[in-house]
C-alpha cells in the first residue's frame, strides 16, 4: 500500500518521488517504471478518434490513483484518489485515510480546518468538500439532503457514523470543474532544454532553410534572477554537429543509422554511391526533435517534429514539438475558380484532410511499418508518408499528423521546385 503525502495545488507522493501537477506525461510514466513492483497494473486510457478532445489518462487500479492529462499540453491537470481503501495519505505529516484512521467528516475537517457548507449533488448523491486545489466527495443517501442545512457535521446515518470519503481530487485553482494544468514547474525542467514553439523558416523559392526556435531553461538560481531562463536558437540545413551542440547543448540521445530502409525507392546509382559510414542522429527528447547529420560532411540535412500523438509507435517518447509554418495552396477554389491567397497554415494540430484538401501531395503514399527491436507487430498498426516539397508528412490513421520531416535538397533540385512553381503560377493564371 503507497503512503502519500497530500500537497493541495501541488502534488502527490513521498520522500523518492511525487507527481506533480503540470509535469509532462513522460515524466509521469518515468516516475512509475521506476518504481516497479511497487505501483502494479497501470492502464492507459486514451481516444484514438479524439485525441484532442479526450483526456489522457493513467489508471492506477491497484493503488486507487488515477491522473487525468490535458489532451493538448499533456499536462498533468488533476490527480483523483478514487479509492481511498488502497492508499495510505497525509497532510502535514499526519495520516487522514488509512487502514487505522477513517477520513470521516470530522477527520477532514480536524486535518484541512474550516471550510464553506458541503455542495450537494442530487444527481450523483454526493456532498462535496472543496478546498484550494483540494475536493472530498461523500456518498449520502438522498433521504438525509434535507438534513445539510446545517452543514456537513450534521449528517449522520442512521448507526450514528458520519459520512466517509468516497474520492479526492487534487489539483489546481479553486474550481475543480474549470482547472487547468499549470506551466510545466521547476522541479520538473530537470536541466533540460524545453521547446515553447517551433517556426519552420522558408527561403523564397519556397525550400526549407531551417527552425527558430523558442527555448525555456532553468535559470541559474541566483537571487535577482529569473528561475526561468527563455531565448532563442536557429538551426539551419549545413550547420554542423558542433554547431547544434552549442545551440541546443548535448542530445539526449545519439543515434548512429546503421541501415537505411528507404534506399530500395533509390535508383541504382544513388543507391550504389552511398557510402558505408552512418549518418548519426541527435534526439531531443524535450524538444520533440530529431536532427540526422550527414555521414560524410557532418552537416546537418534533415529534421524530424514529432506531435506525440497516443496511438502511434513513439508515442511518450518525445514531447510534442509545437511547430507552425504556412504552405501555399496548390488547388483553386470552387465556384469563382479563383486560386486562394490565403496560405494553408500546418501545425501539430492539423489534420491530413485539410491539408490535402489544398495542397497536391504525392499521389501513392509510402506505407510505414514499425517494429521494435525485438521483431515484435506494431499493435498501433502502420501510417502512410506523402511527400510534398521539401517535406513528408507522417500520416495516423485518424488523420492526425504524427510527424513532419524536412530534408535538405541540392541546388538543382531547388531549380527544380522553382521551375514547377512557375508553371503552377503559369496554370493557375490560365484557369482565372
Amino acid at each position: 500500500m503507497l503512503d502519500l503525502e497530500v500537497v493541495p495545488e501541488k502534488s502527490l507522493g513521498c520522500d523518492s518521488w511525487e507527481f506533480v501537477l503540470g509535469m509532462h506525461f513522460s515524466q509521469a510514466i518515468a516516475i512509475i517504471q521506476s518504481q516497479v513492483g511497487i505501483i502494479k497494473g497501470v492502464q492507459v486510457l486514451y481516444s484514438d478518434t479524439n485525441p484532442l478532445g479526450v483526456d489522457i489518462i493513467i489508471n492506477l487500479p491497484q493503488d486507487g490513483i488515477r491522473l487525468i492529462f490535458d489532451p493538448v499540453v499533456q499536462r498533468l491537470k488533476t490527480i483523483e484518489v478514487f479509492s481511498m481503501k488502497l492508499v495510505k495519505l497525509k497532510y502535514g505529516g499526519v495520516f487522514f485515510n488509512s487502514p487505522e484512521v477513517l477520513p470521516s467528516i470530522e477527520q477532514i475537517e480536524h486535518s484541512f480546518g474550516a471550510t464553506h457548507p458541503g455542495v450537494y449533488d442530487a444527481a450523483k448523491q454526493l456532498f462535496a468538500l472543496h478546498f484550494r486545489g483540494l475536493s472530498f466527495y461523500f456518498p449520502v443517501d438522498s433521504k438525509l439532503q434535507a438534513g445539510h442545512a446545517h452543514g456537513m457535521g450534521s449528517l449522520v446515518f442512521l448507526n450514528g457514523a458520519s459520512p466517509v470519503v468516497s474520492k479526492m481530487s487534487l489539483y489546481s485553482g479553486s474550481n475543480v470543474a474549470e482547472n487547468r494544468p499549470p506551466p510545466l514547474p521547476l522541479s520538473c525542467y530537470n536541466r533540460q532544454l524545453h521547446l515553447e514553439s517551433a517556426s519552420v523558416l522558408r527561403n523564397p523559392l519556397g525550400m526549407t532553410r531551417g527552425l527558430k526556435l523558442k527555448l525555456f531553461t532553468e535559470g541559474s538560481g541566483r537571487a535577482l534572477e529569473p528561475r526561468r531562463q527563455c531565448f532563442t536558437k536557429e538551426i539551419i540545413f549545413g550547420d554542423s554537429c558542433q554547431d547544434v551542440a552549442i545551440n541546443l547543448g548535448a542530445p539526449n540521445r545519439i543515434f548512429f543509422k546503421s541501415e537505411d530502409k528507404m534506399k530500395i525507392h533509390s535508383s541504382n546509382v544513388n543507391r550504389q554511391a552511398q557510402s558505408k559510414r552512418s549518418d548519426i542522429f541527435f534526439n531531443y527528447f524535450t524538444l520533440g526533435i530529431d536532427i540526422l547529420f550527414d555521414a560524410r560532411t557532418q552537416t546537418c540535412k534533415k529534421f524530424i517534429l514529432h506531435t506525440n500523438y497516443p496511438g502511434h509507435f513513439n508515442f511518450n517518447m518525445y514531447h510534442r514539438c509545437e511547430f507552425q509554418f504556412q504552405l501555399k495552396p496548390d488547388k483553386v477554389l470552387d465556384g469563382d475558380k479563383q486560386m486562394s491567397s490565403q496560405s494553408v497554415p500546418i501545425t501539430a494540430y492539423s489534420k491530413w484532410d485539410d491539408i490535402s484538401s489544398s495542397l497536391v501531395p504525392s499521389e501513392r503514399p509510402v506505407v510505414l511499418h514499425r517494429a521494435s527491436s525485438t521483431n515484435t507487430a506494431n499493435p498501433f498498426g502502420s501510417t502512410f508518408c506523402y511527400g510534398y516539397q521539401d517535406i513528408i508528412f507522417e500520416v495516423m490513421p485518424n488523420k492526425h499528423i504524427a510527424s513532419v520531416t524536412l530534408y535538405n535538397t541540392s541546388p538543382s533540385k531547388q531549380k527544380e521546385y522553382l521551375w514547377q512553381n512557375n508553371k503552377m503560377q503559369d496554370i493557375r493564371l490560365t484557369v482565372a
